[in-house]
């Protein structure tokens, strides 16, 4: 009798002790930006060297033109207020604002305009991109000339362990990925900070880059922004894996049950 109590409460212990060992999640696997070499101390300054986004393939730009007479009548602001609230009435559904009103780059590296036809803008920056439209449109506008370029937001992707995994449009020049990361919900308690897969667009083709959220040193390298078409991927831990609990009150309640279920079998077969 005193040999199978023992033999019962060692099979308890060892199965507390494995379901401890494997369904806890320390903090160190999920707190971002932590700094265990000092590399960057706390209020010092951190300079980005940014290299200017070229345009690629299937970029969508945004392209204003005014002549001094539209100027002169609309005013200065008028024209972008509506071309906003047009953009946002077309955006109400969830779509894309800039699909219908912007110009996607071809395979070719051209956008196509009114009037001048085709214009190579392909691997331009966008002030480059702004010079050559200029240049083409002086053939046939002979008044002073306002041209825009801007990039129709940031697209990328975020798929994954996010709270909102999916493709998102940001309306603005630049974005971090902690931004990007932020605007898809964060990630989920079990996703791999220290693995994240960032797939990038380059005019060559595509590369994968694993990047390490958890480490500080990543304010430093080329990939804190996000450029467009970017993706993101956060795989699993092998918490998932196993089933076990994301946080210690679903640990501890998974222990319990495991417990219970042991001693009911054991307390069975006796």
């Amino acid at each position: 009798m005193v040999k199978t109590y023992n033999q019962r409460l060692f099979l308890l212990h060892l199965l507390l002790f494995i379901a401890l060992a494997t369904s806890c999640i320390s903090n160190k696997k999920i707190i971002y930006l932590q700094d265990e070499e000092q590399s960057i101390p706390e209020d010092s300054l951190i300079s980005y060297d940014i290299a200017e986004y070229r345009l690629q393939y299937n970029d969508i730009i945004d392209v204003q033109v005014l002549t001094a007479e539209d100027l002169i009548e609309k005013g200065f602001g008028q024209a972008d207020n509506q071309n906003y609230t047009n953009r946002m009435n077309l955006g109400q559904g969830g779509g894309d604002i800039y699909y219908m009103t912007g110009y996607t780059v071809d395979k070719e590296g051209d956008i196509r305009l009114p009037l001048v036809g085709k214009i190579n803008v392909g691997e331009m920056t966008l002030e480059e991109a702004r010079i050559s439209i200029e240049r083409a449109l002086r053939s046939y506008v002979t008044s002073e000339l306002y041209v825009r370029v801007k990039l129709g937001g940031i697209r990328y992707t975020a798929f994954g362990e996010f709270r909102k995994p999916g493709k998102y449009v940001i309306l603005q020049d630049r974005m971090t990925i902690f931004e990007a990361i932020a605007n898809a919900g964060d990630m989920t308690v079990v996703a791999k900070r220290d693995e994240i897969m960032l797939i990038r667009q380059y005019p060559d083709g595509t590369k994968l880059h694993t990047i390490n959220l958890n480490d500080r040193s990543i304010i430093q390298s080329p990939y804190y922004f996000i450029q467009p078409n970017d993706q993101l991927y956060a795989e699993p831990m092998k918490v998932r894996e196993l089933g076990a609990g994301e946080n210690t009150a679903q640990s501890l309640a998974l222990i319990i049950s495991s417990i219970t279920a042991v001693a009911l079998v054991l307390n069975l077969i006796n």
